[in-house]
């Protein structure tokens, strides 16, 4: 007869222990150890592993390793296939992560339709759905293809048998947290449940040349729940932004072993679905305020993808003795550091007022480049002299004021250019090989000092 045995695990990287500990030896995470029951197998136990198909075990050279085949499936949704490197890599494992109803299963089920009408088989998993719901789901989003298998199931091994039985192309699994595997006695969602039944799919999808996607629930963190270790076991690790009050969603990869992990997808969530935005630019600054001060345009990079959004900056009289900062988009520690150096440089008495700064339409940029933007947007409000709503101004600041050179200049520019705006204020280090701009003026500066005589 099994043993049964209390095993304690850490929910960050999935460390076992046989005590509690307060901290994890693993990853040093404190009160990170949870308690989980866990079976002893018997002697004569036969491990679901040993039941699925067997890979090439036979080691191979480089130079006899054919690559000239296409491994990648094209889901014709141009924003997914740019997040995913080109489209879906055959035996890959992808877990996709976001906040509950932000349209995970909405552009998976979507996916099935594009990949059906290539002739291809999928076979969607839900644990938390019946059919019914599935399907009511599936007509609205026009999926009605017979190629797209639906089975409710939670037990593995049922979901084991319907895979060999039908051998589909891709497997969507939705969620993880709701499967589980006999072989381990503690709940569904749990650390040992998760990783196990993960390292079995990895075996199914790398065995079977299976493309298998995955639901992951996140934590109110905004973390996949669960060992951390799960984003490890995957080749593509996906998340949803955005408020789910909000009509946009941006489709970010987090780990990529087959493409960038800068890229990111931007969609508009309809009745129909989830919609490409194909112009994001111009989508994000839709509605962004004219003549008013503290506003200005700035551009940003997300992979290959130049990408404009509007700073916006408030600044009012503080009620205590502390001033308050609040950064929504950007970095908070990046805001403090460029308010100091306003004061320091520019003179500005930023210690009486509370300041808040705002990536408008709800994206998160940590890029370097927003500084120039965020200094004048804030010196604007300050003096309360509005910036030229033709004018985009990026640039990375040093602790002195200086304006340093940023990457990918000429996209930039380019971008900027499309839009029609009409002056570009830049790095002066960024000045040199510039290709002419057709009614773009651009203008190169050294120190935040000559903005001022610019802009104001």
């Amino acid at each position: 007869m099994a043993k049964i045995k209390t095993t304690f695990f850490c929910s960050d990287c999935g460390h076992e222990s046989p005590r509690w500990l307060g901290q994890c030896p693993g990853c040093r995470s404190w009160n990170t150890m949870v308690e989980e029951l866990t079976q002893k197998k018997s002697a004569n136990h036969i491990s679901q592993s040993k039941l699925l198909p067997a890979g090439n075990s036979v080691p191979t050279g480089l130079e006899d390793i054919d690559t000239t085949d296409d491994i990648r499936m094209a889901t014709n949704i141009e924003e997914l296939d740019r997040v995913l490197g080109g489209g879906i890599v055959s035996g890959s494992l992808t877990l996709v992560g976001g906040d509950p109803g932000i349209g995970k299963s909405t552009i998976l089920l979507q996916m099935c339709r594009s990949i059906t009408d290539q002739g291809k088989v999928v076979l969607y998993v839900s644990g938390e759905e019946s059919l019914r719901q599935i399907k009511i789901r599936a007509e609205r989003l026009n999926v009605t293809s017979n190629k797209v298998l639906l089975l409710a199931e939670v037990n593995f091994s049922l979901i084991h048998e319907a895979i060999l039985k039908t051998k589909p192309d891709v497997l969507i699994i939705d969620s993880i947290q709701t499967v589980y595997t006999d072989e381990i006695t503690s709940a569904p969602g749990s650390v040992s449940q998760v990783k196990a039944v993960t390292n079995l799919l990895m075996q199914i999808a790398k065995g079977m040349q299976i493309s298998t996607f995955l639901v992951g629930h996140v934590t109110k963190e905004g973390a996949i729940a669960g060992p951390r270790v799960l984003e490890h076991m995957v080749d593509t690790v996906l998340y949803f932004e955005g408020e789910r009050s909000a009509t946009y969603r941006i489709l970010r990869a987090v780990k990529n072993r087959f493409g960038s992990t800068n890229e990111i997808g931007v969609f508009e969530m309809k009745a129909t679905g989830l919609v490409e935005v194909k112009n994001p630019s111009e989508y994000m600054l839709k509605g962004r305020p004219i003549g008013e001060a503290g506003s200005l345009v700035t551009c940003c990079m997300e992979g290959t993808r130049p990408l404009l959004v509007e700073i916006q900056a408030l600044v009012s009289p503080t009620n205590f003795g502390l001033p308050r900062r609040t950064a929504y988009g950007t970095d908070y520690n990046r805001v403090n550091l460029l308010v100091a150096v306003l004061e320091k440089k520019l003179g500005l008495e930023l210690s009486q007022y509370d300041s808040y700064i705002n990536v408008a339409g709800g994206i998160k940029v940590n890029e370097p480049a927003l500084d120039l933007g965020i200094i004048v947007a804030v010196a604007s409000i300050y003096r309360n002299k509005p910036i030229n709503e033709s004018t985009v101004i990026m640039g990375e600041v040093g602790l002195t004021g200086e304006v340093r050179g940023i990457g990918q200049i000429e996209q930039r520019l380019s971008e900027v250019h499309k839009l029609g705006f009409k002056t570009c204020i830049i790095p002066e280090a960024n000045m040199h090989g510039l290709k002419d701009y057709k009614n773009l003026k651009i203008h190169g500066i050294s120190h935040i000092k000559e903005t001022t005589g610019l802009l104001f």
